[in-house]
């Protein structure tokens, strides 16, 4: 059974998420704080987080960085600042979903289930993928350079899996966006260009051989 964590200050948003969200099956654990939240992963750890991010003490941005940088686990943020400039921002910083206040309980229901249902193992067929020093192994979701695992969201390594399963081939921004946070995602392509954005720097850092490369006006590719 999977376990979700949710820190929002508004008592009546918590409920709302934890009922919906416990009638699917999920283990339901609320904070009204980051800090709240933070105490307890120093004990245990969920399968996903849901953050508001207008919290007292520290925000939610604030929160998803620690995460980020600790944890390779799903991030949704649900949130009353709905401009363009705060769900970039939250898809910068590693979250995989971004919902605006008011929501449809119903829809955050779905975008968990969709996130779960694309963490799941890839195609048999396509278990590991070797290009030069890069290899991605399906099964364990697992992306490595000349043998040192790299440390990627859910959905870095959903892009560069798709990238990578055919080298060389450019695929459109709105390609992206659909296979990888599905057609019923109401956000636009600058979700894709974060997620580049944060996987290619990964890549150099390790020295990567393959290369993420930018077809202009179009979309991106994985050139070997």
């Amino acid at each position: 059974m999977q376990t979700i964590w949710v820190v929002d200050d508004e008592k009546n948003i918590r409920e709302l998420i934890r009922r919906y969200l416990e009638k699917e099956g999920f283990t339901l654990r609320t904070f009204t704080t980051a800090e709240e939240l933070s105490s307890a992963l120093v004990s245990s750890t969920p399968d996903m987080f849901v953050l508001d991010i207008m919290l007292p003490g520290a925000d939610g941005l604030t929160l998803c960085r620690e995460i980020r940088d600790n944890y390779d686990l799903p991030v949704i943020f649900v949130s009353a600042r709905g401009e363009e400039f705060d769900r970039v921002l939250g898809l910068e910083l590693g979250a995989d979903d971004y919902l605006a206040k008011p929501f449809s309980p119903r829809e955050l229901v779905v975008r968990v289930k969709n996130i779960f249902r694309r963490a799941q193992p890839a195609d048999p067929a396509k278990k590991q993928i070797n290009l030069g020093n890069l290899s991605v192994f399906a099964d364990q979701r697992k992306v490595t350079v000349s043998g040192d695992e790299i440390s990627l969201t859910a959905k870095e390594f959903d892009l560069l899996s798709l990238l990578a399963a055919e080298p060389g081939r450019s695929f459109s921004r709105a390609l992206l966006l659909e296979n990888i946070w599905g057609y019923d995602y109401e956000g636009d392509e600058s979700a894709v260009d974060s997620t580049v954005k944060r996987v290619r720097k990964k890549l150099r850092e390790k020295g990567t051989l393959p290369e993420i490369t930018t077809v202009r006006g179009y979309g991106y590719r994985l050139d070997v």
